[in-house]
């Protein structure tokens, strides 16, 4: 017979997270039978929820803005990595002035708390938590993403970024701690659960297994990662649930050595080779290179004799996440940075400027696909001129028209799309926070929307599926990847007017017309058959060439 032992599934170190003061006010303590409590008023964590949510939309923490400067600082970097962390860098101050978020899809409110037993609040702490959500979205340049459903088929943005994610739990002490997060749909479509055996459980077989899964993250959800991993679990949830912690860091004070007692640990050495396999695929920060990842998180759980669940998790270069308390010296938010200016470096020219071809897209289609022809995939661009914006939404209401014989509509042919969906724009600006959405949600419209004249040059964020590869070829056309992540910087610098074409009762899911200047972008497919992310024999037919329409054509 055993003797009993208790442990925490996931026993965490001390807190050694640097806090701000928010307030002392709506906090208070009195005694009873021997012990002191803590009173909570609704009004402090209403508030505490609001300024967590300003700030990871705005801030990022120092060490995650220091392993991005440390991009740039590494000769073995690729151009292409230092050109994505200079941009994020430049985002980030951008971001930091409080006006624009960081990006455009301000994400799933999502928060976690433990609350001590001696903690007293007046009850329906989820509500007061979510007013401080509704506050935050609705008074800041935040965009409303959560889709109520009316009937299974029907559904209606909220208007207010609601309903949150709540989750409260019950710990010891006397203090009400939490975790905030804001995730975009691009990070949260790259958590993954895989069911295996114990097969998985040797290093040889797990690196093969982690590589084959970590590939197929691709760069949708905007790398450089934090990426967690989590092996075993008392559920599948459970798994899950781990790695979107790990992920955010909030589990690094785990323990790094198990025990008979079944608690979760952290395996430091799995992590740096898991970390080494991530610079070795190439794919890099987003366009090829080293940077992939910026760290690696391994945490093993307790698992029963018959599962083995393993999770995967990333938080993108969006990397919103602040920790909580409420004690009885107040209301505190973890201090994230305020100036990331200090971590751009000295000159901000890029060294790349002569490598960049520079395409006006105030031309007809044909030119602008017959000068993107001449240069192979990876090639950096500088595009200047029309875009037309059109994402989920628009996209499916446009295929009804075309299953209903109606035409391609004329924008679609005259000009590049650009997948993505504004933020609420300032005052005083051309555009809200305005960065890519993920492309491969698009992939099923390509093949039909090419051959009706349209979509011949897209431009979004993230690989796509071999059948756009093969439209391209067989249409001539191009899809060019933007960098995900720098969504204030693109409002900032390379946007410079926005109006809705079509569809304006879709809000941010209208067809809109941009003009832009600068905007940055890579060659990822070309007509020719080549996909960056998928090095492979060309589709069949090639086009070595694109004919230009001469005057008099249709």
């Amino acid at each position: 017979m055993p003797e009993f032992a208790y442990s925490d599934l996931l026993p965490q170190g001390a807190d050694t997270t640097p806090y701000r003061l928010i307030t002392t006010e709506g906090v208070s303590t009195f005694e009873a039978g021997g012990r002191r409590f803590l009173q909570v008023e609704p009004e402090a964590l209403r508030r505490l929820t609001a300024e967590a949510m300003h700030d990871i939309s705005h801030y990022l923490r120092p060490a995650h803005l220091a392993q991005l400067r440390r991009i740039l600082d590494d000769p073995q970097a690729s151009p292409n990595d230092r050109f994505v962390a200079l941009d994020l860098l430049k985002n980030a101050n951008i971001a930091a002035g409080g006006v624009l978020p960081m990006c455009q899809d301000t994400g799933t409110a999502i928060v976690m708390g433990k609350r001590g037993q001696q903690v007293l609040t007046a009850g329906r702490d989820e509500e007061s938590i979510s007013r401080g959500v509704f506050d935050a979205y609705t008074k800041l340049n935040l965009r409303y993403s959560q889709m109520a459903p009316l009937t299974m088929w029907d559904e209606k943005n909220t208007g207010s970024n609601l309903p949150a994610q709540i989750e409260l739990y019950a710990t010891d002490g006397e203090a009400y701690k939490f975790l905030f997060m804001a995730k975009g749909g691009g990070s949260a479509n790259k958590s993954f659960l895989y069911q295996e055996t114990k097969a998985v459980l040797n290093e040889k077989r797990m690196l093969a297994f982690l590589e084959e899964k970590i590939r197929s993250l691709g760069t949708a959800a905007c790398p450089p990662y934090h990426l967690a991993i989590v092996v075993g679990g008392t559920s599948a949830e459970f798994a899950l649930k781990t790695a979107k912690y790990a992920s955010a860091h909030y589990l690094d004070n785990l323990p790094t050595e198990g025990s008979p007692t079944g608690h979760g640990f952290r395996d430091l050495e799995l992590e740096k080779k898991v970390q080494e396999l991530t610079q070795q695929i190439g794919i890099g920060a987003q366009f090829g290179g080293k940077y992939f990842c910026h760290d690696v998180r391994v945490v093993r759980l307790p698992r029963h004799g018959a599962s083995c669940p393993v999770a995967i998790a990333v938080s993108c270069s969006a990397d919103r996440q602040a920790l909580g308390k409420i004690t009885a010296e107040g209301v505190f938010l973890e201090q994230l940075e305020t100036d990331p200016a200090k971590y751009l470096p000295e000159t901000t020219e890029s060294h790349l400027d002569d490598e960049v071809v520079r395409v006006d897209l105030n031309r007809p289609m044909d030119e602008i696909r017959a000068e993107l022809s001449k240069y192979p995939v990876k090639t950096r661009l500088s595009l200047s001129g029309t875009l037309v914006v059109a994402r989920d939404i628009a996209h499916a209401k446009i295929k009804e028209r075309l299953d209903a014989g109606e035409g391609m509509p004329q924008y679609l042919r005259d000009h590049p799309v650009y997948y993505a969906g504004p933020a609420k724009t300032p005052e005083g600006y051309a555009s809200g926070s305005f960065g890519p959405t993920t492309a491969g949600r698009m992939d099923s419209y390509v093949e039909e929307f090419q051959a009706a004249g349209g979509s011949l040059v897209m431009l979004a964020k993230g690989n796509r599926s071999r059948q756009v590869t093969d439209a391209c070829a067989k249409h001539g056309g191009f899809y060019l990847g933007s960098i995900g992540g720098p969504a204030a910087r693109l409002a900032q610098d390379c946007i410079r007017k926005v109006e809705v074409l079509e569809y304006a009762e879709l809000g941010m899911e209208a067809v809109w017309r941009i003009e832009v200047e600068d905007f940055p972008a890579f060659i990822v497919v070309d007509d020719k058959g080549n996909d960056f992310f998928s090095p492979q024999e060309p589709s069949q037919p090639t086009f070595t060439s694109i004919p230009v329409r001469t005057p008099g054509q249709a």
